[in-house]
């Protein structure tokens, strides 16, 4: 099946995300710095980092991009971990009130004396990022080109507590698949934006930047980059956009691959709203997956029931407190990975102060959590997606795993069901190689 443009090879540092060699590159002038400052703090949406550089278009209105966060910004972050108002010890002895002292203080000190955020930032750099403007709003996105011909297009979307950051080990594998166990055929050319309000993306100054929205950008990013036939990929948020893209019809998108599906049927939904029980004629895995939802719901939904109702008001304390940031992330780290709440077991403490710096270096605690608010839906409850062919994948570390019995009553096309053996809800973040695979496998029926 035909996938889009072909490649002649890889993007470089120097190309457009076009293709087409951008004669000035990527380093900026003082000129053309100044004169991109004095823009794009008229526009006021854009996080600093994006201030700092040549803000020069190609035709196609695509930018390169390069993260530069300011020395002084990373000073300020240690002098504030270093003036932390610790509060008392838990008066339990598990994680039942929340982050454990014991593990949020040993992690904030590294942070403090040893973390250097320059590490990840010259990675970042390393990649082929861009920026453009979709409905007044500027999207920061990576977009690696495949070295083989007939590569399948992909847009793949992080989600919250999450970022670019979570495929980093991923990029690599799905585009050059031949040097890492794979063959030509499983080949992506791969886009992976910033979602608004996230990371180096503009933050929204109106509303209506919700799930329904990002879906339709996406599918004019991606024709902008010239792919007339793409898949979407998505965990968390990102299942959500892909969601929303299939159910609007998106021009170009021929399938998706989630890793968190919404599948609880309407009547599953109506009893754990209600917290009844279960209902006596659930198979085994139904009644594991309502179980796990009860759970949930019950003990580890309160982050939602904010961010939904009232993310300004906790986005104070995100934006002004990065120990209060780093409580808030590490949380879902410790419970959403699969690792039996020792998250350091399956992801380094510099990958996770990677993403949470990230968080706080771009000032997006308040903005990221919007998206909540903006979609206030229950993103596990049932989709219902008629012929858009879909994949999915269910981790056994997810927030609940959904039976095939319920996937195949929304998705009716469901065209690839896996129970993986490992990963949780980070999945490519946390078992990379079981990912790709995944993603590999997913999407054969449609190339």
């Amino acid at each position: 099946m035909s996938s889009g443009p072909m490649s002649s090879g890889p993007t470089s540092a120097s190309q457009t995300a076009s293709g087409h060699t951008s004669s000035h590159g990527l380093s900026p002038t003082r000129r053309g710095l100044l004169k991109s400052a004095a823009a794009l703090a008229m526009l006021g949406a854009l996080p600093a980092p994006l201030r700092a550089q040549d803000a020069q278009a190609t035709p196609d209105g695509i930018r390169p991009f390069k993260v530069a966060i300011p020395e002084a910004d990373i000073a300020d972050l240690k002098r504030r971990l270093a003036a932390t108002r610790w509060p008392e010890i838990e008066t339990v002895r598990d994680a039942s009130q929340g982050v454990q002292l014991a593990k949020l203080r040993p992690l904030t000190e590294y942070w403090q004396a040893s973390y250097d955020w320059r590490k990840i930032e010259t990675r970042l750099n390393a990649l082929p990022m861009f920026v453009t403007e979709i409905d007044g709003l500027d999207i920061q996105f990576i977009h690696i080109r495949s070295p083989h011909a007939r590569a399948m297009p992909m847009i793949m979307t992080h989600g919250w507590p999450g970022s670019i950051l979570e495929f980093m080990k991923v990029m690599e594998p799905l585009t050059d698949p031949t040097r890492h166990g794979g063959s030509a055929e499983d080949a992506f050319h791969l886009v992976v934006p910033s979602i608004p309000g996230f990371g180096f993306s503009g933050k929204p100054t109106a509303t209506g930047w919700g799930s329904d929205h990002i879906g339709r950008a996406w599918g004019v990013l991606m024709a902008r980059l010239g792919y007339r036939r793409f898949v979407s990929q998505g965990g968390d948020c990102g299942s959500v956009i892909s969601h929303r893209m299939a159910l609007q019809k998106v021009p170009g998108l021929i399938g998706i691959h989630v890793n968190m599906p919404g599948t609880v049927p309407k009547e599953i939904a109506a009893i754990l709203a209600a917290g009844g029980p279960p209902p006596a004629d659930l198979t085994p895995p139904e009644r594991e997956a309502f179980a796990a939802l009860d759970v949930f719901y019950r003990d580890s939904s309160g982050y939602a029931s904010m961010m939904v109702t009232r993310p300004q008001t906790i986005g104070y304390s995100l934006v002004d407190s990065p120990v209060g940031l780093a409580a808030w992330m590490y949380e879902k780290f410790q419970t959403w990975t699969y690792s039996g709440g020792d998250p350091e077991r399956v992801l380094s403490k510099d990958e996770m102060l990677d993403d949470i710096s990230l968080y706080w270096l771009t000032g997006t605690g308040a903005s990221a959590a919007r998206i909540y608010w903006e979609d206030h839906s229950n993103n596990f409850n049932a989709v219902d997606i008629p012929e858009l062919p879909v994949a999915v994948t269910v981790f056994p570390g997810e927030i609940y795993k959904a039976p095939r019995s319920w996937a195949a009553r929304c998705y009716h096309n469901l065209v690839y069901f896996n129970e993986a053996k490992n990963g949780g809800h980070f999945a490519a973040w946390e078992q990379p190689e079981l990912f790709v695979e995944e993603v590999r496998a997913a999407f054969r029926p449609l190339r």
